[in-house]
């Protein structure tokens, strides 16, 4: 028996929250048990699948290990980083071993533009050579605008587009904000998608001014390191080495276990069935999807249950190819590239994992390792094919891009239904109202890339932001209530 527990197994209310289950043993869901754990909770995770890492997810093609989820974490801030070295991993961590992306856009592989901000540049300069020279010639108009007003929020592809025009938002804008949440610009909100270039757009006059200023902050106090960061073996070995760091402290993970039922008991408890099993607990961190969080939250919280099914998801796939180095000589140099959906192509971008990630290339030299991502929102045709569809059409892509015409010696075809949740217009007003009315219910908090990005640092973030308000403290749910985290791309393919 530990120090901080009673003989009968609970803790004493100044030793924290008592008995805390977490709903969801996704990364969100891994990181709050892992910070109750140690603010002195006793833990139960409860996972519905047979897995824990929900879209971090391991595996391997010819052999070499790879990611068939995310496969790059922001560095810049210290959530995601942090929790690796906590689970064990600081020796793991590498940065990319190249970041220079391209676009594919106007029937040619041309170079990621520098000096912007998610798309949005300072100078029209800074786009040369991927607009034409009337959307150059549109941007310097910016200049010559009367101010727009923001208000509240705003779709970052209509505010762009007013004051720089379409050609900016269609060619480098789109592709960016669709590597991140596979959505579409002008529905996605300017506030919660990209919250510096909302809070400058209200103080400045042009946005091209708004942009200039935040990139004359960073010039000040440049950061330091790689702005992304990979793991050895892949990010998808994040949850399982946190799950083990949650097992040794003592919390329980249990997969198979889907939770059917969250209701208040007499006691201001909670009791949760998952299973088959009747589990009761002092609070309770519902860190699933907006969906079935919805779902969850029905019978005690029904306007946040109402606020959250309102919350739209995007679907992807991957495709992951792997082919004879001999045979792909005609790969271009670089990390692997982005694409417009303007242009009119099926895949919106291309990662080449072994240029990309030093392990990977290492696992096997005489192997090359690639990545196409399909699916945005709204587009269903493409998710409809079989797999071998899906390849057939990232193949055809990728030899109009590159000219790799070779046959992979080996593919894999990963699909993430509802995978990435919508940030339209409003978005943080809607997590703001989720919040208000689960607060109103001690002992209950909601975490995960439905609310405050959908990145790894933003899920873990939102995820100790919970963990803290089931112990009393409600300053991260309010920092980030305030300030959502700002998700980037991790280069072509993300």
């Amino acid at each position: 028996m530990s120090a901080s527990e009673t003989p009968t197994g609970e803790f004493p209310p100044e030793a924290g929250p008592g008995h805390v289950v977490v709903v969801g043993a996704g990364i969100a869901g891994l990181a709050a048990a892992h910070r109750l754990l140690e603010g002195g909770a006793r833990v139960t995770v409860l996972e519905a699948s047979d897995r824990v890492g929900g879209k971090l997810l391991p595996g391997e093609i010819a052999g070499v290990r790879v990611d068939l989820g995310a496969e790059s974490m922001l560095a810049r801030r210290p959530e995601a980083v942090g929790l690796a070295r906590a689970a064990g991993l600081a020796g793991r961590l590498q940065p990319p071993s190249t970041a220079s992306a391209s676009l594919w856009t106007r029937g040619a592989l041309r170079p990621m533009p520098k000096g912007h901000v998610m798309g949005v540049p300072g100078t029209a300069a800074a786009l040369s050579g991927v607009l034409s020279e009337e959307g150059l010639a549109r941007i310097e108009r910016d200049a010559e605008l009367p101010r727009t007003e923001v208000g509240d929020d705003v779709a970052v592809g209509e505010y762009v587009a007013a004051r720089l025009g379409r050609e900016v938002v269609d060619r480098l804008v789109e592709p960016l904000l669709g590597g991140v949440y596979a959505g579409d610009a002008y529905r996605i909100s300017l506030r919660s998608a990209v919250p510096q270039l909302f809070e400058a757009a209200r103080t400045h006059t042009s946005l091209t001014e708004a942009v200039r200023a935040l990139q004359g902050r960073t010039a000040t106090s440049p950061p330091s390191g790689s702005v992304f960061m990979g793991i050895e073996g892949g990010i998808g070995t994040l949850p399982p080495a946190v799950a083990d760091s949650v097992r040794a402290r003592g919390g329980e993970i249990v997969t198979r276990a889907p939770v059917t039922e969250l209701r208040r008991t007499v006691s201001d408890g909670w009791r949760i069935v998952a299973g088959g099993r009747e589990l009761h607990a002092d609070a309770v961190v519902v860190a699933v999807p907006a969906g079935p969080a919805a779902g969850l939250l029905r019978a005690e919280a029904p306007a946040a249950a109402a606020e959250l099914s309102a919350v739209e998801y995007a679907s992807m796939a991957l495709i992951t190819l792997a082919y004879r180095r001999s045979e792909a000589a005609a790969l271009p140099e670089g990390s692997g590239f982005l694409v417009p959906p303007v242009d009119g192509r099926t895949i919106k971008a291309s990662t080449f994992a072994s240029r990309k990630w030093g392990w990977i290339a290492d696992e096997d030299p005489d192997l090359v390792v690639l990545r196409a991502s399909v699916g945005r929102y709204g587009d269903t045709e493409i998710l409809g094919r079989d797999d071998a569809g899906l390849v057939a059409v990232s193949r055809h892509d990728l030899a109009e891009a590159t000219g790799l015409t070779a046959e992979p010696v080996a593919t894999r075809v990963t699909r993430w239904q509802d995978g990435l949740p919508q940030y339209p217009v409003g978005h943080h007003a809607r997590v703001a109202r989720v919040r208000e009315h689960v607060a109103k219910l001690p002992g209950l908090a909601v975490c995960g890339a439905a609310y405050d990005g959908v990145g790894i640092p933003a899920s873990i973030a939102s995820a100790y932001a919970a963990a803290d308000q089931i112990r009393g403290d409600l300053r991260g749910v309010e920092q980030l209530t305030a300030h959502p985290v700002q998700s980037l791309h991790g280069g072509a393919g993300e």
